[in-house]
């Protein structure tokens, strides 16, 4: 199985939530994931807030497990999220998170120093490559003994 099929699986069977919404890994670098609408709407037809929200934090969590998926004593949470919503999206979501090298260092460092270590994570989420929502997600990785 390929890298970005182990994350997606990873979502998949971890995250109920993700199979619900329909989750698919895109691509790795930049780290993109996409849910459809059809499985995601509101009342209006475009895509329900709270799912947006949801496949943003889906791509900074899947950022980070394939960051750290090498050390399985490690653990993700998000600790606060924030979300600006700029249109609505109609038929894809898709969210994209690069990867920020100097903090995924420096979250290392805290992990191999204190077992723990936090990271701000922004990612952008779009429709047909325009800009539909900014979400920023501060994560936590705690190492369990």
């Amino acid at each position: 199985m390929n890298l970005r099929n182990q994350v997606e699986s990873f979502l998949r069977d971890k995250i109920p939530l993700a199979t619900a919404m329909g989750v698919r890994v895109v691509t790795l670098d930049p780290l993109a994931i996409e849910a459809p609408v059809a499985l995601n709407s509101n009342h209006l037809g475009t895509a329900f807030g709270g799912s947006i929200n949801a496949v943003a934090t889906l791509a900074g969590y899947a950022l980070l497990w394939l960051a750290l998926h090498d050390d399985p004593s490690v653990r993700l949470v998000i600790a606060e999220s924030s979300i600006r919503f700029l249109r609505p999206v109609r038929n894809t979501i898709r969210a994209v998170c690069g990867r920020p090298e100097e903090s995924l260092t420096t979250l290392k460092s805290e992990l191999a120093a204190h077992n723990r270590g936090r990271i701000r994570l922004r990612v952008r989420v779009e429709e047909g490559g325009a800009p539909a929502a900014e979400f920023e997600g501060l994560f936590v990785a705690i190492r369990s003994d």
